[in-house]
C-alpha cells in the first residue's frame, strides 16, 4: 500500500478502482507498415466506433442541453463520412506506407488548416470540428478509447490537472472521486467537485506516471489522503466508514420537505448552485428552494464558438420549466480566469483573475452580451427567472448594463417576441462594490455575495495559486465585516441580501449569516440539507 497526502476539496470516502487522465496532447508516432490495407481496415474500424460514440453523445446531449446544442455531434458524424477526408487518410497510408494513427492525425492537420483560412464564418468554425474527430479517432486507434471516460466503469479520476471545462463534461454517474497532482483548493474546479458531491483531492505530490488504469485506491476527504493499493485492513475500515456517510445522509433525507427556518421563526431562503442543465437534477434530489446561481458560462465552455442564440434559449427555458415555477437566478456569462474559451479571443494575460473577464467582456462586446440577455429574456415566459451581473465595480457599470438591457427590450418588442421584465440583481465580489454597495441598492432588485471573488480581491491573493492556499482565509475579519455592511444596506434600501460563493456553505458560519440579517445562502446541492439542519436549530432571538 502507498499512501500520499494532499488538500481535500469535497469531504467524503470512496473505495475503489483508478482511471488515469493521461496528456492527449502527445505527438502521434510515425511507424512504418507492410500493409496498408489493413491499416485502412483499422481507419474503417475505428470509424464505426467513432459513430456509436458520437451518436450517444447526441442522445445525452439532447436530454442535457437540447436538439441545437446536441446538433454539433451530428456534424462530427457527417464528417466521419466525408469521402474527400477519407480517400486523404487512404492516401496516405497507401503512397507513405505509414500507420493509421499518423495518417489521421496529419489528415486532421491538413484540413484543419485549411477550414481555418477559408472565408467564410461557418467553414472557418469546421476547422475545429475536424480537428476534434480526427483526435477523436485517433484515441480510438491507440486503444483510449473516448478520452478514456466514455466507456468506463464508475472510477477514481486520476489526473495531472483538471480544467473547468475538462471537469463540467465529465459523466457523473462514472466518477467516485478525483485525485490531482496540481490544482487549489480554491479553484473552480473544486468548487465544481464540491457541486458534483464527489471526493476529491488535489495537490497530491505522486507521479502519474506510477498509477496504473484499474489499481484499487481509497481516497479520504476527510484526512485528506490517497491510498493506492489499499491492505485488506484498510478497505474494510474504507468500507465501514462509507456505510456510516450512507447512514448519516439517510438521516438527513428526514428534512426534505421540511422549511428552512429557525427555530423562533426567520426564514431563510435555501437555494443550490448549478453549472450546466444536467445539474438541475442534483438540485430537485436536494430539496433546495430555487436555484441561486446557474453559472451559464458553462453553456461556453467546452466548445470551438459562441452558443447561439437559440441554443442558450433552449437551456434557459428548460432550466425555468424543470423548476416548476421555484426562483432560478441565472449569471451572466464569467469568462475569463481560469474558465478560458479561445474562440473569444482574450489573448494571454499577466493576471487574468484581475483582468478582460465577466461584465467587462459584456460592456466591451456587446453583441455577444445582447445575445444572451434576449435567451434571458425569452425564457422568462417559462417560469421564475431572475438576471444577476457578476463583477461589478461601480454605478455606472450597472447603468450601462441597463442601457444595453433596455435596447434588447426594444428588439424584441420590435419583432413582437413576448417576455416578462425579470428581477435584476448584482454579484458583490470586488471591495469596491462593498464601499459604494449603499449606490447600488437603489438600483437593484437584489445583492448575491460571491465569497470567492470577494475574498481573492480583499487579501490581494490568487486563489488559482495553490502556494497561496495557506494565506487564503475567507473568516478573515475584513470578509465578515464587508458581508454586513453590504447586508445592512441592502435592507436599508429594501432588497434582499444573499450569499453565492463558497462561504454560504460553511456551517462553522451559518449562525453568524442568519444573525446578520442574510436573506439567502445559495449553496452545492450536497450540501443543502445539512445546512438546512444547522439553520433548523439556530434561536435567532437568543443572543451570544
Amino acid at each position: 500500500m502507498i499512501q500520499f497526502s494532499g488538500k481535500s476539496v469535497y469531504k467524503g470516502i470512496v473505495l475503489g478502482t483508478v482511471r488515469v487522465l493521461r496528456n492527449q496532447d502527445d505527438p502521434v508516432r510515425r511507424r512504418k507498415v507492410g500493409d496498408a490495407e489493413a491499416e485502412i481496415l483499422r481507419v474503417a474500424e475505428a470509424g464505426e466506433k467513432a459513430m456509436e460514440q458520437l451518436k450517444a453523445l447526441y442522445d445525452k446531449a439532447l436530454g442535457e442541453v437540447g436538439e441545437a446544442s446536441a446538433a454539433i455531434f451530428e456534424i462530427h458524424q457527417m464528417m466521419l463520412e466525408d469521402e474527400d477526408y477519407l480517400d486523404s487518410i487512404h492516401g496516405m497510408i497507401r503512397t507513405e506506407l505509414v500507420n493509421a494513427e499518423y495518417a489521421v492525425a496529419v489528415t486532421g492537420d491538413n484540413f484543419s488548416e485549411m477550414f481555418a483560412a477559408m472565408d467564410d464564418d461557418y467553414m472557418r468554425a469546421r476547422a475545429a470540428d475536424v480537428k476534434d474527430v480526427s483526435n477523436r479517432l485517433v484515441r480510438i486507434l491507440e486503444g483510449r478509447g473516448d478520452d478514456g471516460l466514455a466507456s468506463m466503469e464508475p472510477s477514481i479520476l486520476v489526473a495531472d490537472d483538471l480544467t473547468p471545462s475538462e471537469t463540467v463534461q465529465m459523466d457523473k454517474e462514472k466518477i467516485l472521486a478525483f485525485v490531482t497532482v496540481h490544482g487549489s483548493t480554491n479553484s473552480h474546479t473544486a468548487i465544481l467537485a464540491r457541486m458534483m458531491n464527489i471526493p476529491a483531492l488535489v495537490g497530491v505530490p505522486f507521479e502519474l506516471s506510477d498509477i496504473r488504469d484499474g489499481m484499487p485506491a481509497v481516497v479520504d476527504g476527510f484526512s485528506g489522503t490517497v491510498s493506492f493499493e489499499p491492505d485488506g485492513e484498510t478497505c474494510a475500515w474504507a468500507e465501514k466508514r462509507m456505510e456510516e456517510e450512507r447512514e448519516k445522509l439517510r438521516l438527513l433525507e428526514e428534512l426534505k420537505g421540511k422549511e428552512t427556518v429557525t427555530i423562533d421563526g426567520r426564514r431563510v431562503k435555501l437555494y443550490a448552485n448549478i453549472g450546466s442543465v444536467g445539474d438541475v437534477g442534483y438540485v430537485l434530489e436536494s430539496d433546495a428552494e430555487g436555484i441561486g446561481l446557474f453559472r451559464s458560462e458553462f453553456l461556453y465552455l467546452g466548445r470551438e464558438d459562441f452558443p447561439t442564440e437559440e441554443e442558450q434559449f433552449q437551456a434557459y427555458r428548460q432550466v425555468v420549466q424543470t423548476m416548476g415555477g421555484k426562483k432560478v437566478i441565472i449569471r451572466t456569462l464569467d469568462i475569463g480566469a481560469d474558465k478560458q474559451a479561445d474562440y473569444f479571443g482574450l489573448g494571454k494575460e499577466e493576471n487574468p483573475a484581475m483582468g478582460y473577464r465577466a461584465i467587462r467582456i459584456c460592456l466591451k462586446q456587446p453583441e455577444i452580451f445582447k445575445a444572451q440577455l434576449r435567451a434571458l429574456f425569452r425564457a422568462t415566459m417559462f417560469g421564475n427567472l431572475s438576471v444577476m451581473y457578476p463583477m461589478i465595480t461601480s454605478v455606472e457599470e450597472v447603468r450601462e448594463i441597463f442601457r444595453v438591457a433596455e435596447k434588447v427590450r426594444a428588439e424584441l418588442d420590435a419583432a413582437k417576441v413576448p417576455y416578462r421584465c425579470p428581477e435584476q440583481g448584482i454579484m458583490i465580489e470586488t471591495p469596491a462594490a462593498v464601499m459604494v454597495s449603499d449606490e447600488l441598492a437603489e438600483l437593484v432588485d437584489f445583492f448575491s455575495i460571491g465569497t470567492n471573488d470577494l475574498t481573492q480581491y480583499t487579501l490581494a491573493i490568487d486563489r488559482q495559486n495553490e502556494r497561496l492556499d495557506d494565506f487564503y482565509d475567507p473568516h478573515h475579519p475584513a470578509i465578515l465585516r464587508m458581508i454586513r455592511m453590504v447586508t445592512e444596506n441592502a435592507h436599508k434600501h429594501g432588497i434582499w441580501a444573499g450569499i453565492c460563493g463558497e462561504l454560504g456553505a460553511d456551517l462553522a458560519l451559518t449562525e453568524e449569516f442568519v444573525r446578520m440579517g442574510i436573506d439567502e445562502l445559495s449553496v452545492s446541492p450536497s450540501m443543502v440539507l445539512k445546512i438546512r439542519e444547522k439553520i433548523r436549530g439556530i434561536n435567532y432571538l437568543i443572543t451570544i
